[in-house]
């Protein structure tokens, strides 16, 4: 072949190759940055269901990092890796995504164990009568919540028992929750469905606006199969109203439960509105629990609520924001952007410690801007109903002007509550999440 003919073929090639090479080293050097920047920040561990990755067999293609609608994960030294971990909420998008079947979606890390109560195949814990479905038992993925919720519902079938209010109380309005009210009714079971918000969703209720909130189809008793791909929690929180409004669901919103006993028939269940007897108890509660709240007083006023939902609904107001993770940073931010706003930050540590990069550096502008006031090693000592009064680190007390606190302290878990009514907990360190 002529020296011209290898020439012409040849060019192509090599700008191709040359092209795939530059694209290749520039993606390993994204995935090397945020992994350095979760390291440095200490952000390595995952909080629940998250993929663990068969580097032997992983063949770097890219098809998870794209999948993942949380960005999660990137490509290092040509293999995918979690590089974000605490960004991964257990969508499983990764796992459908993957060509090869190199990832899996387990429970807990070697380092960091995780929580899960004993769950029989029937969705009965240890405790009989007592079930356990969605989030609570590990399952945080939508479509596998709400197929539990309805297969708990198949089990209870065979455990009615007279001299009871109620065939089952349901306890949480989530995926697993919802899904199991709707079995209920279809089996025609006496039933009630309790939820301590303010509307239904469980974990999904609490996401930022606009977050991807479920990428694979379910099928719902009663419903069928419902088919959603990448939708945003607005969208599923619609669905999910309609098919309340539709059905006709007996659920009580706003209503807390608070303890359960053992009787000669079944439960006896008291909440923050009434108390009911019951056959059986589904739990479908999530893993995040109930918001860890300050105990001071002033602090049941409705200006105080636990999570940012719209940073726009505080424009003009004095806010006080209080926690030091990324949910009280990202909250502080936000808010301060608002146009004539002032916000006050109070974290009880000396430093923000497990935080992102981005955020700190975000929060140290807003501080130079003059737009948020960060109190470190302080205390809210009292919310009153038009200022807060904040204990400084040289225990100065200082009232400042206030007409709406958010309180990012994170959640109680439901484990000691579990132990309390006998339900056994088991530690996991890396275990597969069951198909």
């Amino acid at each position: 072949m002529p020296a011209n003919s290898v020439i012409v073929y040849a060019a192509p090639l090599i700008a191709i190759s040359s092209l795939y090479i530059m694209r290749l080293r520039k993606r390993n050097l994204q995935g090397y940055a945020r992994l350095k920047e979760a390291k440095e920040a200490g952000l390595t561990e995952p909080a629940s269901i998250h993929p663990a990755i068969d580097l032997a067999r992983c063949c770097g293609s890219g098809a998870c990092v794209k999948a993942c609608p949380e960005q999660a994960l990137s490509i290092v030294n040509g293999k995918a890796m979690l590089t974000d971990p605490t960004h991964c909420i257990g969508h499983g998008a990764c796992l459908a995504a993957c060509p090869v079947e190199a990832i899996q979606l387990v429970f807990g890390t070697e380092k960091r164990g995780m929580d899960i109560p004993y769950v029989a195949p029937s969705f009965e814990t240890n405790v009989e009568n007592i079930f356990i479905a969605g989030e609570l038992g590990g399952m945080g993925l939508i479509r596998k919540a709400a197929e539990q919720g309805k297969q708990a519902i198949d089990s209870i079938l065979t455990k009615k028992n007279a001299g009871n209010d109620l065939d089952v109380l349901i306890i949480g309005a989530g995926p697993a929750g919802m899904s199991s009210s709707l079995a209920a009714k279809e089996n025609n079971l006496k039933y009630l469905t309790i939820e301590q918000e303010a509307s239904l969703g469980g974990a999904i209720y609490k996401y930022p606006r606009n977050k991807v909130a479920m990428t694979q189809p379910v099928t719902l008793p009663i419903v069928g199969k419902v088919e959603m791909y990448d939708i945003s929690k607005e969208q599923l929180l619609d669905f999910w109203l309609g098919v309340l409004k539709e059905q006709k669901l007996n659920i009580h919103f706003n209503e807390r439960m608070e303890n359960i006993t053992k009787t000669n028939h079944g439960y006896e269940i008291k909440t923050s509105k009434a108390t009911y007897s019951a056959a059986n108890v589904l739990l479908a509660i999530g893993r995040q629990g109930t918001p860890r709240k300050l105990n001071v007083p002033g602090e049941d006023q409705p200006k105080v609520v636990y999570r940012l939902i719209d940073a726009e609904q505080y424009r003009g107001k004095h806010v006080l924001v209080v926690g030091g993770g990324d949910s009280a940073l990202e909250a502080a931010i936000s808010i301060a952007e608002q146009p004539d706003t002032t916000v006050t930050l109070s974290y009880r540590s000396e430093a923000f410690g497990r935080v992102k990069a981005k955020n700190r550096d975000r929060l140290a502008k807003a501080q130079a801007d003059k737009i948020i006031t960060v109190h470190l090693k302080s205390n809210i000592k009292e919310i009153r109903e038009k200022t807060v009064l904040i204990e400084l680190a040289n225990q100065e007390v200082i009232e400042a002007p206030n007409n709406g606190v958010i309180i990012c302290a994170g959640g109680v878990l439901p484990t000691p509550f579990l132990k309390e009514i006998g339900v056994m907990v088991e530690t996991h360190y890396g275990k597969a999440v069951s198909a």
